[in-house]
């Protein structure tokens, strides 16, 4: 008789907890889906936009350290020959550079450089150099054309002055 009077309980204890009949399940809502995309897809746009910048920031970091490590290195050969005068004015082409001396050499190997780290290659015309106050306190000018990396502030043109005693 116990075990009856166990069975009756269970199945009384079974009777008394509701049931969830398929009327009361629900899923989620097609419009509920459609907004947790619409959040989604504006979070993975903002995370785009970030990495563009981010990216150009870094482009422009590049050319100035670019633009730095070509005026040091014309400084460099400066100093291995102080007495040859490296006085130029701005210039984009190594072609307008005549001679061929060691200052001449020196001078086109660095705007052929600074074309190929910097600029977009021998064609181009934005990325030019400048050496005045030499020998003595020499100053090295690079210029070059920043747009790539989204700077807009003076027409992207950017410019590196290095100061050395020669």
């Amino acid at each position: 008789m116990s075990v009856n009077v166990k069975r009756s309980a269970a199945i009384r204890s079974r009777q008394s907890v509701p049931r969830l009949g398929r009327s009361r399940m629900q899923g989620m809502g097609m419009i509920e889906v459609l907004v947790s995309v619409l959040v989604l897809a504006v979070g993975l746009l903002g995370i785009a936009a970030m990495q563009s910048l981010a990216l150009r920031g870094g482009q422009s970091s590049l050319e100035t350290s670019q633009a730095i490590m070509q005026a040091n290195s014309i400084i460099e050969a400066m100093r291995a020959n102080p007495t040859a005068n490296y006085n130029i004015g701005k210039t984009c082409s190594a072609a307008s550079i005549t001679g061929t001396d060691v200052r001449a050499n020196d001078l086109i190997a660095w705007v052929n450089a600074m074309k190929d780290t910097i600029g977009s290659g021998a064609t181009d015309t934005t990325t030019c150099g400048e050496i005045v106050g030499c020998p003595g306190a020499c100053l090295v000018r690079v210029y070059w054309d920043d747009s790539r990396a989204g700077n807009d502030q003076n027409g992207a043109a950017r410019m590196v002055e290095t100061g050395a005693r020669i």
